[in-house]
């Protein structure tokens, strides 16, 4: 079909890899960009983390560097989500402390050795089955979707009670840094991992930014895939 790039979302985690090898194999010159397999990663909301981060840190020479001994908490649904694995990485990479914050049916024991002993970086990573530690003095709190349709069995009680213990609002926000700022990848269950007035709070939410930042980092990464230079 004189395809030159292709973007690759599935169910199956290793998919967008697998397609990628056959055709480095085939020698194609096809470029390919993981959009998100299965429960493994979803590099590009990675990245659009990243520069929503380091852009609001500092808007005229955002870098990695700000990121350094940032404290940044993950809530919700990380056994499922993609995102949360991706951001992982690419946190902890740049020298952030992530703290992650879960049920424990919806955060293993096992979890944190994602990315520990992985390379010689040092990673720092936490996990916590309560809310309030993981985000007491955090700069910026990342909270997650419930993926209720890859749930195959009853994690939750009920949504009501995921909410008052792990639902973001800003009474809660209290015992974060005075200047926390809150993130969500999207889709958002308002009321449910999030309540809607915070959201929508631009003092408090870069969710919007999250979306801006998303479409300017995908058109860079096809620019950079289709022979763009730096």
């Amino acid at each position: 079909m004189g395809t030159n790039m292709m973007v690759i979302r599935h169910k199956e985690s290793g998919v967008p890899a697998a397609i990628a090898t056959e055709m480095d194999r085939l020698e194609s010159g096809v470029g390919v960009l993981n959009a998100g397999d299965g429960q493994h990663e979803h590099p590009s909301q990675g990245l659009l983390d990243l520069f929503t981060i380091t852009t609001h840190l500092d808007s005229n020479n955002p870098q990695i560097g700000l990121l350094k001994d940032k404290k940044i908490a993950i809530v919700g649904d990380i056994l499922h989500s993609r995102v949360a694995r991706s951001n992982l990485w690419s946190l902890t990479a740049s020298g952030a402390d992530v703290h992650l914050a879960a049920p424990p049916t919806l955060l293993p024991k096992g979890f944190a050795q994602y990315v520990q002993g992985t390379d010689e970086l040092e990673r720092r990573l936490s996990i916590h089955w309560d809310l309030e530690p993981a985000i007491e003095n955090a700069d910026f709190v990342m909270t997650l979707r419930l993926q209720k349709e890859r749930m195959t069995s009853h994690l939750l009680p009920s949504l009501r009670e995921y909410h008052q213990n792990f639902g973001l609002t800003r009474d809660r926000l209290a015992v974060c840094k005075p200047t926390v700022q809150v993130m969500h990848p999207g889709p958002t269950n308002r009321g449910v991992e999030i309540t809607s007035d915070l959201m929508d709070d631009p003092s408090l939410s870069l969710i919007s930014q999250q979306v801006t930042s998303g479409v300017a980092v995908r058109m860079a990464l096809l620019y950079l895939m289709g022979g763009g230079k730096l």
